[in-house]
């Protein structure tokens, strides 16, 4: 079975062909990504409204371009999948609209996938896939929890941030710091350059007995020694702070998923989204699951972003579970909010 996905939640305009059989694993034939950082980068943030507009024009040459790469014709797609939601409203509607419209046209069905599930996903098109059941990780800019994944469409909450996500103190300090857009990875590249332990920043949450995160009260602290420093400070003193900065994040999200494993007995982790990519976390969570006798599992590095592997995937793998209910009819919604516990049917 081949299935087009498409991803359009947000600023990146992903498309890609994925392949699955029952007696393989399933297997990307080819992906194209559109990334809108330049676009955005002038407001210091995604505008909405030129999210949308951009994944119009974006979506159909990229569908042209994995179908060249792959070697296929329109025909030869069996569903066409589309991210449902969360996201932004408008830039969801682009993709789902698309999608629908695609699908109707070639007479195949079409359906609509969670992107939370699809990052939670996305490990198993790395070349040593996880096996269920395991801990997941999915840290980006607007999410981050830690789910129990017994099996595909089988999730249970373990715990999530009561405010700000791992991926929004990334950004939000290095605005503080006068970092570039998109603030993470500006901020991970000036640590590599500081000292962690210049500034002692408060680690929230990290000795609660519950699993759940909270990162707004980091980012005030990071507020309060910028302003300590005051203008004109030396680039040390702003590359320590980023070091120290990202410690914190990564501190609190290391020792929560190490909770994860032994209050659940696994000894498998999944790490999905953006904030995964972050190499100081993989370091730290390799070596402490290491120590419990476990192993962590990442995406490939392009799919650890937003892309249209992973919806495809998603799609697929709930398909050959009998979890998922395809449509022809040309009708969709999308949910800008939507739970990932609303998908999920524990014990299928």
């Amino acid at each position: 079975m081949k299935v087009l996905g498409i991803e359009s939640s947000c600023d990146e305009t992903g498309v890609a062909l994925v392949a699955t059989r029952a007696d393989a694993p399933p297997q990307l034939l080819a992906d194209a990504l559109h990334s809108q950082v330049e676009m955005h980068a002038a407001y210091g943030g995604v505008v909405p409204e030129l999210a949308s507009r951009d994944h119009i024009r974006r979506v159909l040459p990229l569908a042209r371009e994995v179908l060249g790469r792959a070697g296929c014709a329109l025909h030869d797609i069996d569903l066409v999948a589309y991210t449902r939601g969360p996201g932004l409203a408008g830039a969801l509607l682009v993709g789902a609209g698309v999608a629908v419209a695609l699908a109707a046209a070639l007479d195949r069905p079409a359906l609509g996938v969670h992107h939370l599930e699809g990052h939670l996903l996305s490990p198993f098109l790395a070349p040593e896939p996880p096996q269920f059941p395991f801990v997941a990780l999915l840290v980006s800019g607007g999410h981050t929890q830690l789910m129990q994944v017994r099996g595909v469409g089988d999730y249970a909450l373990l715990g999530e941030t009561i405010d700000d996500a791992a991926g929004e103190a990334f950004d939000k300090s290095a605005k503080l710091l006068g970092l570039g857009y998109p603030g993470g990875p500006a901020l991970a590249r000036m640590a590599e350059f500081g000292d962690a332990q210049a500034y002692p920043l408060p680690r929230p949450l990290l000795h609660s007995k519950d699993l759940d995160f909270s990162f707004a009260g980091l980012k005030t602290a990071v507020l309060t020694q910028v302003r300590k420093l005051g203008p004109g400070v030396c680039e040390q003193a702003r590359a320590d702070l980023a070091a120290s900065t990202q410690a914190a994040i990564v501190d609190v999200l290391v020792a929560k998923t190490l909770r994860a494993l032994t209050a659940t007995g696994l000894h498998r982790v999944v790490v999905a989204g953006g904030v995964g990519a972050n190499l100081r976390l993989r370091e730290r969570l390799d070596a402490g699951a290491a120590r419990l006798g476990a192993r962590v599992h990442y995406p490939p590095p392009a799919l650890c972003t937003d892309n249209g592997a992973m919806i495809a995937l998603a799609a697929a793998l709930r398909l050959q579970h009998g979890l998922a209910d395809s449509r022809r009819d040309g009708a969709f919604d999308v949910l800008p909010r939507w739970p990932l516990a609303a998908v999920s049917q524990p014990g299928a």
